[in-house]
Formats: structure tokens, sequence, C-alpha cells
């Protein structure tokens, strides 16, 4: 039960969680991203619209300024002026007429009839043209008798003295403006709003020129104290779904892959604290063994050691000391398996002490030397001038070097190195020994600290799995590494003084 409301919580925390939150960022990204599309989009049709409206400005000042200069040389023949008005509205459709004026705004010629002798005097663009003497643009719209919906730019024509001689009005048709605007942006809403903010004209607003400040811009036109307002196109929220969507499936994907690791090195976890545990309980089964049945069994030898000594005194022609010998021999062999039972069934019962670890080391060191002659081996050892404290048994202490040197030395039949180095860390001590030897195969390595384990044809399968129960009693720690046919470095690790645990 626990086990699944585990799992339950895991998911949550890997899976939902991580995939809720970076859905909301994303999504919220994507929004502000779209947001930024949708503004550079509506900026860049403000742009269009800017650049046309700035070159019909330009063209149109142009041509009227030409007409301006012909005008003002014609003085009274003003007839004469009528073709090249026709000509000019000709060469541009976006005119609904080009009309001379005279000083008091009526209309002397144009391009057209639809304004013969109608007076102009009461527009507001053609008093200002009067009073400015300067190009004037209507800021509003107006309605001839023919219906046609036009926009006024009237250039006063002025004599070399500056006074005002007539005015020349184009009529800009406002349906044919628009329709251009459509051609160039069909799908865009926009409005061409008067320096008052008043709409001049529209396309695809359906009648409804206002926009909220919050979702359109406003792209001023550089020759006119008018602008552009474009509506910020529709958000894509299909877009933006589908993105979503693809966002939360990989966040899923990378998610549950993360989930499923986790889970897999939980259960590696969970397998290497059960083989643990089932060593511990095979150590626990061998050491209630050995409790029950050591000292039953070195009773019996005691007594047959003994009879076999007076043997030996009775019996003393070579070929029975040979026996006698062999015998003791074995004896001496079952001795020593017992006790490692003994140190297995109770590793605690030893007194511990604190000793200077340098001077087990070199007690130890002539029965090495002598033990590495017979195998042809060179020692050296290294070991800090500082002392070094440890809590341990010395006994036992010693028994877990001479094994591990013991191993060493099987391992080197043809001869080779070894190497006893103690190192002084701030909390624990390290104690490396290195041989040379045959190594151990990579296959054999995670067996090593089994019990009744062993490679050798005469071994117990017990040295390791007894040195590592003793230097455990003490604190500390074995570590194996090896190479075969390279050597094979043992790293004993064993707290300082008053650094235990």
């Amino acid at each position: 039960m626990n086990s699944r409301y585990g799992n339950l919580f895991l998911y949550v925390i890997v899976v939902i969680i991580p995939t809720l939150i970076g859905s909301f960022f994303f999504y919220m990204d994507a929004v502000k991203q779209n947001d930024e599309d949708r503004l550079e989009e509506a900026k860049w049709i403000g742009s269009i619209h800017q650049r046309s409206w700035d070159q019909f400005i330009s063209e149109t000042v142009t041509t009227l300024e030409m007409l301006s200069l012909t005008a003002g040389t014609v003085n009274t023949e003003f007839e004469k002026l009528e073709p090249l008005l026709q000509q000019a509205h000709q060469m541009d459709p976006r005119y609904g007429g080009i009309y001379l004026l005279n000083t008091n705004g009526k209309v002397l010629t144009g391009s057209n009839q639809f304004l013969t002798d109608s007076y102009l005097s009461d527009k507001e663009y053609i008093k200002e043209v009067s009073r400015t003497k300067d190009i004037i643009i209507s800021n509003s719209q107006e309605t001839l008798a023919n219906g046609q919906t036009v926009i006024g730019i009237g250039k006063p024509v002025v004599n070399e003295d500056g006074e005002l001689l007539s005015i020349i009005v184009a009529h800009m048709r406002v349906d044919y403006v628009q329709n251009i605007m459509r051609l160039l942006t069909p799908d865009a809403k926009l409005s061409v709003l008067n320096s008052d903010r008043k709409t001049i004209m529209d396309i695809n607003m359906d009648g409804d020129s206002s926009f909220s400040d919050h979702n359109s811009i406003s792209i001023p036109i550089d020759r006119l104290p008018w602008s552009v307002n474009v509506e910020l196109p529709a958000r894509d929220v299909w877009e933006i779904i589908k993105g979503a969507a693809q966002f939360i499936l990989v966040m899923l994907i990378i998610s549950h892959i993360l989930f499923l690791f986790i889970k897999y090195l939980k259960l590696k976890k969970q397998a290497q604290n059960e083989k643990k545990e089932n060593e511990l309980q095979k150590l626990e089964l061998v050491g209630t063994l050995a409790a029950s049945t050591a000292h039953e069994i070195r009773n019996p030898l005691t007594g047959i050691k003994g009879l076999i000594q007076l043997l030996s005194e009775k019996y003393t022609n070579t070929q029975d000391q040979y026996y006698f010998s062999v015998i003791n021999d074995e004896i001496s062999r079952i001795n020593e398996i017992v006790s490692e039972f003994l140190i297995l069934g109770k590793p605690t019962a030893q007194k511990t002490e604190t000793l200077d670890l340098r001077n087990i080391i070199k007690d130890l060191v002539p029965l090495i030397i002598s033990e590495a002659n017979l195998h042809n081996v060179h020692f050296q050892s290294s070991l800090p001038d500082e002392p070094v404290m440890v809590n341990c048994t010395k006994d036992q202490m010693k028994q877990v070097i001479l094994n591990i040197t013991k191993n060493a030395f099987e391992s080197m039949e043809n001869g080779g190195e070894l190497t006893i180095k103690l190192n002084r860390l701030p909390t624990k001590c390290q104690l490396k020994i290195i041989d040379t030897g045959s190594g151990i195969p990579e296959s054999e390595m995670e067996k090593i600290f089994n019990p009744f384990y062993t490679s050798k044809d005469t071994g117990t399968g017990l040295g390791l799995v007894v040195c590592r129960r003793i230097l455990q009693s003490s604190g500390g720690e074995i570590f194996i590494t090896s190479k075969e046919n390279k050597g094979t470095q043992v790293d004993i690790f064993l707290p300082l003084n008053g650094n235990k645990g």
C-alpha cells in the first residue's frame, strides 16, 4: 500500500506538476509571442498605408505646384488652363476633379463641370489657404452634388510679391483611395484619422470606426497631420492550442521517461538493499552456527592434539613423525577456520583500544618481508611521520592486514611488488595494500565478499568476509579495485580516534 502511494506521489512530483507548470509558462510565452507577431503585422500594415499616403501627397503637391506655376502665367485667360487640368485629372484616377478658384473661392474652371460657378469660400481648408498662402488638405470629407465623397487639397497661386492670385483645388476620391487600401491589405481593419482624431475614411470596419487602445496601433503620416489606425489581427488561439498540445506531449514523454528512470533507480537501490540484507542474514546465520558449534569443535580438537603430541613422543621414527606433522598441520587449519567462525559470530567480543596503526604495521613488517622473500616479491611500505591513532583490536587488525597480504602473495606466483601505504586524512586514515598480481576477474568482483565464495582450491571463502566484519566493528570500510593481469588495490578506511561513526 505504501509503495503504491509512494509511486503515485513520485508520479505527481515528476510528471503532473512539471507538465502543468511547464504548460502554463509555455502558454503564457506563446500568447506573448503571438501578441508580438500581431503587433509586428499591424505595424507592417500601417507602414504600407503610411508610405502609400506619403507618396500620394508628394505626387499631389508636385502636380499642384506645376499647375500653380502655369496658372500664374495665364492672367485672366483661365479657359486656357482647362485642358491642362483635364490632363492632370486623367493621369491620376484618384482625383475626382481639379479646379481653379479665384480669391473669393469661386470656381473659374476645372477638369469637369461638376462645380461650375460654385463657391468654395465656406470651406475651412480654402480659408486656411487664403490665410497662410500654403498648401492645405481638408480635415474632413465633403460630398459633392453628384454624390461623390471627396477630400479637398488646396494650393495657392501667388505672384512675385506674394499676393494671392487664385487657388488650385484637387478633390481626392475617398472611394477610390479606400479601394486601393483594401487591395493592399484586404483582410486588415484600419481607419485614417485627422488631427482631431476623427475618422476620415476606413476599410473593413463595418460601420464601426472605433478601436480599443490595447487592440490597435496608430502610425503617423509624415506629410500630413493625420495617422493610420490599424486594428491588431485576431489572436490565433488555435495555433496557440496546437503549440501547447505539442509541448504538453513532449513534456509528458520526457517526464514519463524521467519517472521510469527514477523508478528504475529506486528499484535498483531496493534490490541492492535487499541483497545487503540477504548478505547480513547469511552472516547472521553463519554467526549463529559459529556461536553454537565453534566451542564444541575446539574442545575435541584440543584432546586430539594432546594425544597426537603423546603419540609423537612414543613413536619417533621418521615416517611416524611425518604423519604426526601432517595431522598437526590439519588440526591447526581446523583451528584457524574455527577462529574465523568465532569472529563472524561475535566480532565485538574483543576489547578495543586506541592504538597507533603505524606500530601495528611495523610489528607485521618482518613477517611480511619473510613471506615476500619466499614468493620472490619486492616489498615496500610508506608510513606518515605523525601518529595515526585508531580504535581497534590489535590482534584482529593484524589478522586483517595479514589476510590481505596473504591473498596478495598468492596472486603473485611469479614474483611482483607489494606496497603498503598509510595516509592520514582530516577525519580518517587510509591504508592501501597494492599488489601486481594476477588480479580479480570483473565477473567475480561482486562475489568476493560473499561468505564461502573462493577461487582457491584450499580456501574457506571467509577471509575477506572476516576482514570486512572486523573493520565494520571498528567503524571502518574496505574497498577493492582490481584489473585482471594488472594487480589489485585494497583501500581500508578507519576513523581517527574521536571521529568514529
